[in-house]
Formats: C-alpha cells, structure tokens, sequence
C-alpha cells in the first residue's frame, strides 16, 4: 500500500536510531511502505543491524555515527543527542514522519512543512522511570547525571511545538504526552502482525512459561525469576540486554536464557508456551499481541499498555501487584482457565498492519 497524495512529493521520515529490529522499527518499516520515495534521517546506523526494506532506502546520518564505539556504547552520546537531530536540514520537504520514542521529534522543520511524529513514549529514562534507570548509588549517578537529565527534560519540552501533531500507540502514552507537554495525541496502534492466520489453541502445550524482552530494569523481570524460584514449571526468557549478567546470577534452575532468537523461533516458544509473562509496565507492548496472534495467552501486570491489548479473561489475565506472589499466583490461576482462538482473533485484528497503515493516512490528510 503505497500512498500517493497530490501535495506530497518529498517526504523525510526520522527515526532515532537504527540498531536492531524491535517494535519502532514494525512502525518505521510500514512508515516507509507509504512512502517508498521517501528519504531516512536517523542519529546513527548499524550495518546489518535492520530489515531490508530499511536497509535499502537513502539514509542520511548524523555526526553521532562518526563517533568511537557508536555500535554498542551510542547512549554514552545521549547529551549530544538533541544537538544531532537538531542539524538535519528539511527544507524542500513537503511532509515530516518522524517515529520517536528519544529524540527524533525534535527536528527543526522549515516554516510551512507540516510534521506528524508517531510518539511511541516520552523518554522514560529522564522522565517516569529515571530512578529505575539511575538509582542514587555511584559518583556518577549522584552528582554527573542529574544534570545531563534536567537538560534533556527542558530540551524535551522545548521541542514539542516542533510536532504538527501527534500520534501516539497508547492511550497510556497519550496521556504521558498531555502531562509532560500539554499536547493532544491520537492513539494509532502500531503494526504488531502483517496478517492474522488461522489461530489455533494448542492443549498440548508444553509446561514452559515464556519472557521475550530486553533486559533493562524497568521490564522487571527480576520480579519473574523469583515468583518461579517456587513454581514447579520452568521460565524460558528470550533477549539480551545489560542486565543479563545479574539476571542470570539470580535465576535458579528452572529458568533459562536462550539470547536472541529469530522470528521464526520465537514464533514457535508463542505457539507451545503456556503463556507469555510479562511483568513491566510498558507504554504499549508489541510482544504481547505476537503472543496472542499465536494463540498464547498473557499473564501481564495490569497496568500501562498491556490494559489495551489483553482481554482479561479472554486472551490472559493480570496481576495487580508488581511483586512475586502476585505473578505466581497469576500463573496458577491461569493454568485453570480455557482459552478460545475466536477471541484471540478478535482481539489481535486491531493490530494489523493494514489497519495501522489506514488510520495513519487518515491522520496525513488531516494534517496537509
């Protein structure tokens, strides 16, 4: 579905960064199927780090790319950040789609050239969940990042009349962008499945619970390692991320790590799980729908995102606590429940990519 509207011939779509393929990069692949002329802006790129259909289209990078050790240690240059999105030059532009979730929606649009950001969150890290990211132990952490914060919050602010308007996936993260800038968002969901096949319930499902995620602190699974240090079942957790080393440290023996994994294997720990855990709040939460388009229920706090795409009941449960018992005593309610693929169905159509790609065109021409 290529878009084609008489006032629009050039478009910049920016993207903050372009280091692996995760759920900014489902809405940047659909962003760039709109628009296949359309020209890529982003702070640094990774060779063999995305998809193809990104790969292939004209990226322009800025100076962060230059940088030492930009592959692996690139927030070291958070500071600079801003400077960096701030130099890209727009003019001869007739449309702006930035897909932000750091800096990206703050670049300097020309006079008259209409700019949509699909916002996927506010910097959690300066915002909501910077003591999680920079708890108050350390020289570093007490006396150098607070201030590298308080510039980035008033930066932050500063650039949201930038955006013509906002999309957001969520109305958790719409209400985020009320409370943080004062701006109205329209919720958009963000392409979690290309299409939805036949949904099959597998009863045979094999007696393994499932984690897929980055291992930052505010995913929390640390909280899903202890509530199965007294479950009888084993937790299998898919991912990488720097706190890998103490998770694994902590974990008894009834979890394992299995890294990165592909698509296709992931695909099939959804379809034998006997549910996905997913224990952090989140703004919105892309694996939990993969999970449900493969019939696998989810077992989620209920909080953020995870409210707008699970049917309790229906498609999973949630727990109302964020700590262990209440996650292994969600898992054992689960394990009397009966799901049906009707509802998973239901429930995961709102989430297609032909469903995201229609309602963002409905949004451009509002805007031009």
């Amino acid at each position: 579905m290529a878009a084609k509207r008489r006032d629009i011939r050039r478009v910049a779509v920016v993207h903050d960064w372009l280091t692996g393929m995760r759920g900014g990069e489902a809405v940047l692949e659909s962003l760039l199927e709109l628009f296949p002329g359309a020209d890529l802006f982003t702070l640094l790129y990774n060779r063999g780090s995305v998809s193809e259909l990104i790969a292939n289209r004209k990226i322009q990078v800025s100076f962060i790319d230059r940088l030492p050790f930009k592959a692996g240690k690139y927030r070291w240059y958070l500071p600079l950040f801003p400077s960096a999105i701030e130099q890209f030059d727009f003019h001869g532009y007739d449309l702006i789609l930035s897909s932000s979730h750091c800096v990206a929606r703050g670049v300097v649009p020309p006079p008259f050239t209409p700019h949509l950001s699909y916002f996927h969150s506010p910097m959690r890290y300066v915002w909501d969940h910077y003591h999680q990211y920079f708890p108050p132990t350390g020289f570093a952490n007490r006396a150098i990042i607070p201030f590298f914060a308080n510039y980035l919050r008033m930066w932050d602010v500063s650039a949201k009349d930038r955006v013509d308007r906002y999309v957001s996936n969520s109305a958790f993260v719409a209400e985020r962008i009320r409370r943080y800038y004062g701006k109205p968002a329209v919720v958009i969901p963000p392409p979690c499945v290309r299409e939805v096949g036949e949904i099959q319930i597998n009863e045979g499902r094999e007696d393994f619970y499932l984690i897929v995620s980055a291992f930052v602190p505010y995913k929390r699974i640390d909280l899903a390692i202890e509530a199965f240090r007294d479950l009888p079942y084993k937790l299998v957790i898919v991912g990488d991320g720097p706190e890998r080393k103490k998770l694994e440290s902590m974990s008894p023996p009834n979890v394992s790590f299995v890294g990165r994994v592909d698509r296709d294997a992931i695909g099939k720990l959804y379809a034998a799980a006997a549910a996905l855990i997913f224990p952090g709040e989140e703004d919105f939460g892309i694996v939990p729908v993969e999970a449900q388009a493969r019939g696998c229920p989810v077992i989620a706090y209920r909080s953020g995102g995870a409210l707008e795409t699970i049917r309790e009941g229906r498609t999973g449960l949630f727990f109302d606590e964020q700590n262990p018992a209440a996650i292994a005593a969600a898992v054992r309610e689960s394990r009397r429940m009966r799901f049906r693929a009707p509802e998973f169905r239901r429930n995961v159509m709102r989430f297609t990519d032909a469903e995201f790609k229609r309602k963002i065109l409905v949004e451009i021409d509002k805007l031009v």
